[in-house]
């Protein structure tokens, strides 16, 4: 899949047909995150796959908007560092925004869906996934064939109209 087809197919999938992904599909998915760019080269993450049922259902209630991790035959779990200060921590959410913004296309260039979501109980999610206590779980994506439909470019997304979001030159 061309990188436009991909940006234009992406949606977020969060009902998952049960069938595993390989571990070289999540391995390129990830690998996509790891190549991501970050401030100062500073990569402030780690990548923990998840595949067990039992930990999946776990992680989907660290966030009301994870339900759909249950179900997903994955999981890609994003992990960094506390930051030191405010500005670190704006720094580093938005390279976590690249890293899993990354996936996602890469994923949907092999015809994989992913939805992606938030983490409200810290302590919970630490302890799932055996995190240290100086760092924190940032984001989750699940990752899984789409149980409705393929993934194609889609024509008429459901967005703001490009006339009023773009500007150019000023507002």
């Amino acid at each position: 899949m061309e990188v436009w087809d991909a940006i234009r197919a992406r949606r977020n999938v969060r009902s998952y047909r049960p069938e595993p992904v390989a571990d070289a599909d999540l391995e390129r998915i990830v690998e996509a995150g790891r190549r991501s760019p970050s401030a100062k080269n500073r990569q402030p993450w780690d990548f923990v796959i998840v595949t067990d049922e039992a930990q999946l259902r776990e992680l989907s209630t660290v966030w009301q908007g994870a339900r759909h991790i249950a179900s997903a035959p994955a999981a890609i779990v994003l992990v960094a560092p506390e930051p030191p200060d405010e500005r670190r921590k704006v720094i580093d959410q938005y390279d976590l925004g690249q890293a899993t913004m990354a996936m996602m296309l890469a994923a949907t260039d092999l015809g994989i869906g992913t939805g992606h979501s938030s983490v409200g109980d810290q302590p919970k999610a630490r302890a799932i996934l055996g995190v240290p206590d100086d760092h924190f779980v940032a984001y989750m994506i699940g990752v899984g064939y789409p149980a409705d439909r393929p993934l194609t470019p889609i024509n008429k997304p459901d967005r703001r109209p490009f006339d009023e979001v773009v500007h150019r030159g000023k507002w």
